[in-house]
């Protein structure tokens, strides 16, 4: 059963700040990562075919075991999308011995214009049922703060 999960976040900041914190990964990489991870980028090529390799680094592993070894996850992703200051989709895979973990998930990533400045959505389509929706969720929103706090400094 495919499930889908959201997120979504008003910054106050117009959108074409927030589509470059978006597609750069030196920005990514500060602000991407759920509270208590952290990322390193092994290459990175944004553009329509190109793709990334990304490792999230979990600060204290006790807790939550990483999905690729007890204190990373690892994910491949491919660029399928990219409008510029609209939306950026891609298609992830984690590297996992864990059948919980396989199967593409795709991220979009969408920009509105609102009075006030940007409306982030970010929408995973196909998630794993290894990643709860609890962990999921909090998972999307601690980076959707993270880039609101980025932004706004």
């Amino acid at each position: 059963m495919s499930r889908t999960d959201r997120a979504s976040r008003d910054i106050p900041v117009a959108v074409e700040r927030v589509y470059a914190a978006l597609i750069d990964p030196e920005a990514l990489a500060v602000w991407l990562p759920p509270d208590g991870m952290t990322a390193r980028f092994d290459h990175y090529d944004a553009r329509p075919g190109g793709n990334y390799r990304m490792t999230l680094t979990y600060n204290d592993a006790s807790g939550s075991p990483g999905k690729t070894t007890a204190e990373a996850d690892t994910v491949e992703a491919h660029f399928t999308e990219i409008v510029p200051n609209t939306r950026i989709v891609t298609e992830i895979d984690f590297v996992s011995d864990d059948p919980a973990f396989t199967g593409t998930m795709t991220q979009t990533w969408t920009l509105e214009p609102t009075p006030e400045g940007t409306r982030v959505t970010i929408t995973a389509q196909n998630v794993p049922s290894g990643i709860s929706p609890e962990d999921h969720a909090d998972g999307m929103a601690s980076s959707l703060l993270n880039l609101a706090a980025y932004l706004e400094r």
